[in-house]
């Protein structure tokens, strides 16, 4: 029997989750912490992600100890301490900065379908990664990332493209993430054994 489910997402033990959407076949790995995100289906995170304001596509592959949407501290004030808006924290008679935390909210980091984020990457908020991105292990993404690009380094910056232009271009408009589960199994061979090229040729 399959282990991820199309009704409920399968989460590991000791995990935080808070108003959070989730797609079919989701999996949230042991210890991750996930705030006020969507995950796309099929897509998954590793072992301690943490992923705050973000929008995830479908067949997202989010490795372990990565960082989607790493918050900021205020920096025109005369303290960035987070005693000025977890002022409750430290106060019986101060209340929290709700705005402070609404524009953080705000700031969604936008994660595309069949993307990769390598293990301890960090993705910064406002930041998208277009469809089929990669991020390699280590790298901290501060701009946008365009389609089927792979980028690397502190900060992070275009390596390669993880297909030619043109092939890019045609997987985007074959959109095959948005198959059904049924349509994906029925070429789920032609998926393991064909290059991406020759799988459009098949298919568009």
């Amino acid at each position: 029997m399959a282990r991820l489910s199309a009704d409920m997402p399968f989460v590991h033990p000791e995990c935080e989750i808070t108003d959070c959407a989730f797609g079919a076949y989701v999996e949230i790995g042991k210890g991750s912490r996930v705030s006020n995100t969507h995950f796309g289906d099929y897509s998954y995170c590793d072992r301690y992600a943490d992923i705050a304001n973000a929008r995830i596509g479908k067949f997202a592959n989010i490795a372990a100890f990565s960082r989607i949407g790493a918050t900021d501290h205020p920096l025109h004030t005369a303290a960035c301490h987070h005693f000025l808006y977890r002022s409750d924290d430290y106060w019986d008679d101060a209340g929290r900065d709700e705005a402070f935390f609404d524009h953080r909210r705000s700031r969604t980091a936008q994660i595309g379908h069949d993307t990769w984020i390598g293990a301890g990457a960090m993705i910064k908020p406002d930041v998208s990664l277009g469809h089929g991105a990669v991020v390699a292990a280590g790298a901290v993404v501060t701009k946008d990332v365009d389609p089927y690009t792979i980028v690397a380094g502190t900060p992070a910056q275009p390596l390669r493209l993880r297909q030619p232009r043109e092939i890019a271009d045609r997987l985007i408009a074959l959109a095959w993430w948005d198959w059904s589960h049924t349509e994906i199994r029925a070429a789920l061979d032609d998926f393991r054994r064909l290059n991406a090229e020759a799988f459009l040729d098949k298919y568009e």
